[in-house]
């Protein structure tokens, strides 16, 4: 699989930029109209996304990563910050035609493939509506020949369009939500968790689907996921994604081969790679992200074992570890001239990070802490 090659700001210098999102912020005020307690879902997220790309966003629940995704599909307007599309602020499309027209090229797939579709009506009924609300030039014949056909892109046979909901499995109705996707001819999917909810066994034929989508019908995927595993098998760039934060940005190849941030270490060290040579050891300890008026400071501090003091006083930012490789971090180095190979694990990009820092000493605050419901 090919895999994209990226600027340092996470864009792709050979391909024109299809969506880019800039310091995009979103925060939900808890409490009544006058409370002055915020959960930052998301915080000052800037991302590209190219033409015939996968990028996947990976994390933890609570992270801000479905958010993301409702932010650039107008499901919910941003605190501050702007998605542009084809160079264009989406922010400024007013008109049902221009809309329409937005998600058309912008579709979603829901997680839950179980709730995705109306149980009253067979499969056949949204995917005609869609096609006639953004493709009304086709008439009727045709609108079922492109029914069938999007069918076929995604592995379903054209009698699975007169079946209902509850006669599909959960890999079927995933693939026929695809199907929906296709029909308006998209140019990016927004992916959220699409194979969270599936069987182990049907998970790779959903990936090796986005896969032949981007190759054989040039749509881009932003793939939403928490399993750095999947991501790993079809993404061509990675973001690693933590309390709101972007930590880390790269190709696919790069990140996991050589993770910078310790975020990234972790989920790698739950998906452990019995062909390296060197394996990753990282336990987990610590709080969970706090969230909710977040103080100055790196948010993974309470649980990264090689926290320092400047750790609890500036916020880090993203900056070149390697070629097209960010991460925001102050104890990670940029690699050397002469990388180590893929089979060996840099961390922090030199050995003084073998030996744990002792951590920021600081007062618990449970009020501080919490998830983002909406990833």
């Amino acid at each position: 699989m090919a895999k994209a090659l990226t600027s340092n700001t996470g864009s792709t210098p050979a391909q024109k930029a299809l969506l880019r999102t800039v310091d995009l912020t979103k925060h939900f005020r808890l409490g009544g109209l006058f409370s002055k307690r915020f959960l930052h879902a998301v915080d000052d997220v800037s991302l590209t996304i190219g033409e015939r790309e996968i990028v996947a966003l990976v994390g933890e629940s609570g992270s801000g990563k479905s958010t993301v995704a409702r932010l650039v599909a107008l499901v919910y307007a941003p605190t501050r910050g702007e998605v542009q599309y084809r160079g264009r602020s989406v922010h400024s499309l007013h008109s049902r035609k221009d809309l329409l027209w937005y998600r058309g090229e912008v579709p979603m797939v829901f997680q839950d493939p179980y709730s995705a579709m109306n149980p009253v009506f067979r499969v056949s009924h949204a995917l005609m509506r869609q096609l006639k609300l953004h493709r009304p030039a086709l008439s009727r014949a045709q609108r079922q020949q492109e029914a069938e056909r999007v069918f076929d892109t995604v592995g379903l046979s054209a009698d699975m369009l007169q079946k209902f909901p509850y006669e599909m499995s959960g890999g079927q109705r995933q693939r026929a939500g695809f199907a929906q996707a296709l029909a308006v001819r998209p140019k990016l999917i927004l992916a959220d968790e699409p194979v969270s909810m599936l069987d182990v066994s049907i998970r790779a034929g959903i990936l090796n689907m986005m896969a032949r989508l981007r190759d054989q019908e040039n749509v881009s995927i932003l793939y939403i996921t928490h399993d750095i595993a999947s991501a790993r098998y079809v993404a061509d760039r990675i973001l690693v994604m933590y309390a709101a934060h972007l930590v880390e940005t790269g190709p696919a190849e790069e990140v996991l081969a050589r993770p910078k941030h310790p975020y990234t270490q972790l989920l790698l060290s739950a998906v452990p790679d019995p062909r390296e040579k060197v394996a990753l050891v990282f336990t987990d300890s610590g709080d969970p992200p706090r969230v909710i008026n977040p103080t100055e400071g790196c948010r993974f501090r309470w649980r990264c074992p090689y926290a320092i003091e400047e750790c609890t006083l500036v916020t880090p930012q993203l900056r070149p570890m390697g070629p097209a490789h960010d991460a925001a971090c102050h104890v990670a180095t940029p690699d050397p001239i002469e990388a180590a190979g893929p089979s060996a694990v840099i961390l922090f990009g030199g050995a003084e990070a073998a030996t744990p820092r002792a951590r920021p000493t600081e007062s618990l605050d449970l009020e501080s802490g919490g998830h983002d419901p909406g990833a």
